[in-house]
């Protein structure tokens, strides 16, 4: 068991009980994946590009990349069906866990004049979005042999029913939101 998901059964589970009043454990919120994305538009053109991105988000997040291929042909943006242009890994179990930590206790704190997330990036239903624009961030990666910095995704699926309780869940798994 890694320490954040120590930490969610020991504190956070009772906090969020406490604060909202389940009645049964099976109502309490949780995460349930995380899901890591990297659009790469230009790569349609550039294999070595692509490339890269798979090795770099693959090294973020522990677990192999999978390319991402257009589904339909788009004449403006020179994009046909079948093209790469992005990848994905998606994140479960002790993984997940793992990364969570990382990004609350390491990669965030490195972001430059960091002042907290904004907490906009929620859908409705808990699950939130955070849009990364220096992949860098990362303690696994070199900054130094990373030829171009590229952006990333990073959706947190919940089983909140509501953004509030996504909302108080994460923050108490330790998500710097802004006050």
């Amino acid at each position: 068991m890694t320490r954040l998901e120590k930490e969610y059964r020991e504190k956070v589970v009772p906090a969020l009980q406490k604060e909202f009043g389940y009645k049964s454990p099976m109502q309490i919120p949780g995460v349930v994946k995380v899901s890591l994305n990297i659009g790469l538009g230009a790569a349609s053109q550039n294999n070595k590009l692509m490339e890269e991105a798979v090795a770099e988000l693959t090294a973020i997040a522990g677990q192999k990349a999978i390319i991402t291929r257009a589904k339909k042909s788009i004449a403006a943006f020179k994009l046909r069906e079948g093209m790469p242009i992005g990848c994905r890994v998606t994140l479960r179990g002790p993984r997940m866990w793992d990364f969570l930590d990382k990004l609350v206790n390491f990669a965030l704190p490195r972001v430059r004049d960091f002042r907290g997330i904004p907490d906009r990036g929620f859908d409705g239903r808990g699950n939130f979005t955070l849009g990364i624009r220096e992949h860098t961030i990362f303690p696994e990666l070199d900054v130094d042999r990373v030829d171009n910095p590229k952006g990333m995704n990073i959706t947190i699926v919940t089983s909140a029913a509501s953004d509030r309780e996504g909302k108080h869940l994460l923050e108490q798994l330790g998500m710097p939101f802004r006050k």
